[in-house]
């Protein structure tokens, strides 16, 4: 059996993970996600986690035909993304709300389909970059997103002034910020499918500066087009 740990939340890899799969990464670690779930499978899925460690694994489908095929077992992309129930509440028609708070990377290894009395996919999975980081190694990282939420294009928006507290508070381990910034400033199906499957730190942390720089170049090309002069009710979203 092996472990991985992230912050004081334990994962056993050595037995089978129920998975959610949805259309896109809905869910990255340290991210907390609120879902609501009504679907058969799903609620029992619910209940079975929270009877065990209260655990299960956001999956992306693979391709566009899981539409056609979203009753039956649509493919999916290797990695997932571990979450751990931190509330729940089950209604009275046996729906849930619940919240989910991302814990760690993983991979499918093999999957487990329903049976008889499953009703939902399962699989066995690996930790992707299960080791710690020290946080020396991602000084360069830190003074970047530091800088780049301090000055230039990047300072005007909100979430930069909300992150770049995050980021001034040196009791958070850098490995964490690049999270925070991963979920709350970049967007897009195949980006946010990139962070979650790129198990190397230091390469999702090139990947976030190179997506940092790119937003701040669209955001200086918008000022140059004076957007305050344009016609009332136009805008540049």
């Amino acid at each position: 059996m092996s472990d991985a740990e992230e912050s004081t939340v334990r994962v056993n890899f050595g037995k089978p993970m129920p998975l959610f799969p949805l259309e896109a990464v809905t869910l990255l670690p340290q991210q907390v996600l609120p879902l609501h779930i009504f679907e058969p499978r799903y609620r029992q899925m619910i209940e079975h986690a929270l009877d065990g460690s209260g655990q299960f694994a956001m999956a992306v489908f693979k391709g566009r035909a899981w539409k056609q095929q979203y009753h039956g077992r649509p493919p999916l992309m290797r990695a997932v993304c571990i979450g751990q129930v931190a509330q729940h509440e089950k209604l009275p028609d046996g729906r849930f709300n619940v919240l989910l708070q991302g814990v760690c990377r993983a991979r499918i290894a093999s999957e487990i389909p329903p049976d008889e009395e499953r009703l939902y996919r399962a699989a066995t999975l690996e930790p992707i970059d299960a080791a710690p980081h020290d946080d020396e190694e991602l000084a360069d990282a830190r003074e970047f997103l530091e800088q780049t939420l301090t000055e230039g294009p990047l300072a005007q928006l909100a979430a930069s002034r909300a992150v770049l507290e995050y980021v001034q508070n040196e009791q958070i381990p850098t490995s964490a910020l690049l999270e925070l910034v991963s979920f709350t400033m970049l967007s897009g199906k195949s980006l946010r499918y990139r962070l979650l499957a790129e198990g190397d730190i230091q390469r999702r942390a090139s990947i976030i500066r190179a997506e940092l720089l790119s937003l701040g170049n669209l955001i200086q090309r918008a000022a140059a087009q004076k957007p305050e002069d344009w016609p009332k009710g136009l805008s540049w979203n």
